[in-house]
């Protein structure tokens, strides 16, 4: 549905703009994000730090399971040689450390997420921010991005907008 309300504000300001301007030849442009998103230096900074910030938490949750798997491994391994109330007291502490481990990584999954949705959105900033800038530099009319059923190469300027992104850098 939102596809369909983007195609139909796109082209109701396209013959706006074509019938207010009949002898002045419109300008169009189109942007693929998507592509900027990913191929953008800014990204690729964002992801090393992000791998920097979070990189300490998962070796603590991997520390975690290992411990965990060598507590299981030993339950398995010597339950036979123990009294009942150790085997007890040792599952009860896997169990108890099972679920400290799912606690964690369910909030290392929120933070991380939060975190790299807060860092997605000032790329997108950015990206919209050279967009605009090539689009005044260059006295585009109309510059479309998602969403655009067909754009020929003539009028895509994802290039000229990661041009611009690098040199933000």
């Amino acid at each position: 549905m939102k596809f369909i309300k983007q195609i139909i504000v796109a082209s109701v300001l396209t013959i706006a703009l074509v019938s207010s301007v009949q002898a002045t030849e419109i300008k169009v442009g189109f942007v693929n994000v998507a592509r900027i998103l990913e191929k953008a230096p800014q990204a690729e900074t964002a992801k090393i730090a992000l791998e920097k910030e979070f990189s300490p938490r998962n070796k603590r949750l991997l520390a975690s399971q290992k411990t965990i798997k060598k507590l299981d491994e030993k339950i398995v391994r010597d339950a036979k040689m123990m009294t009942e109330s150790k085997l007890r007291k040792l599952q009860r502490d896997v169990l108890e450390k099972k679920r400290a481990l799912k606690r964690d990584q369910e909030e290392f999954r929120e933070d991380f997420n939060l975190r790299r949705n807060e860092e997605l959105a000032k790329l997108q900033r950015l990206v919209f921010e050279a967009i605009k800038g090539l689009s005044e530099a260059e006295k585009f009319d109309l510059v479309l991005h998602d969403g655009v059923v067909y754009a020929s190469s003539a009028v895509d300027i994802t290039a000229k907008v990661q041009q611009r992104l690098a040199s933000l850098k």
